[in-house]
């Protein structure tokens, strides 16, 4: 029997970056279903995040984040632009968000087209790994064509069915807050929450105790 596992993530998260690939290689190797669920980030849903978190919080997953990707061979970058507008300085979310609504969108565009977590995989890989100005020219297009998607009828859906979409993701977003945990990646494994890269290996060890086999 295929097991399946939902697996929150966004594209503000570089912990979701660099889940991505590992998270596709189990895929490949496994019979396992990955429900692929995109939301908003936590910083954009919840104004007042950052004014909560300890001022220090910001600059050590910085740290961790850039020593992980070099433990893990990834390219790794602050994004430009940052998938949230934000001032770093007073740590201040704008009310304006040009790209994060988009992403999203584009990410649940990409389920339905059959494959959000490869696209989700390329697009992190442009914003998270050096890509400058990864919103603009044929980049996004590029990482469809990469993910194996037609970019073409990707960006007619975000444009042309954006209320549809919003209210998918905002389903996501619900089954997250019910499932036990409000952070990403979020993987989900019978009612069971596993909170970020780093319990992948966790994962898959209580997947195997459901009779988790290779391909």
């Amino acid at each position: 029997m295929t097991l399946s596992v939902d697996v929150f993530w966004s594209f503000r998260s570089p912990y979701s970056y660099l889940a991505t690939p590992r998270l596709r290689e189990i895929r490949d190797h496994y019979d396992l279903a990955i429900n692929f669920r995109p939301v908003r980030p936590l910083a954009v849903r919840d104004a007042g995040f950052f004014e909560r978190v300890h001022p220090n919080w910001s600059f050590y997953v910085v740290r961790d984040c850039f020593r992980l990707a070099q433990m893990a061979g990834l390219p790794f970058a602050p994004p430009r632009p940052d998938p949230i507008v934000q001032d770093l300085a007073t740590r201040a979310i704008s009310p304006d968000q040009p790209y994060i609504g988009r992403l999203t969108r584009l990410g649940q565009a990409a389920v339905e087209q059959g494959d959000g977590l490869a696209f989700a995989d390329e697009v992190a890989r442009l914003i998270w790994g050096g890509t400058p100005n990864w919103h603009e020219g044929d980049h996004l297009a590029g990482a469809a064509t990469a993910a194996g998607l037609d970019w073409a009828a990707l960006d007619a859906a975000e444009r042309d069915e954006s209320e549809r979409l919003d209210a998918a993701i905002a389903v996501h977003e619900a089954a997250q807050a019910a499932s036990g945990h409000w952070g990403v990646p979020l993987m989900v494994f019978d009612g069971e929450p596993f909170f970020g890269q780093d319990r992948l290996d966790v994962l898959l060890w209580r997947l195997g105790q459901h009779g988790l086999t290779r391909r």
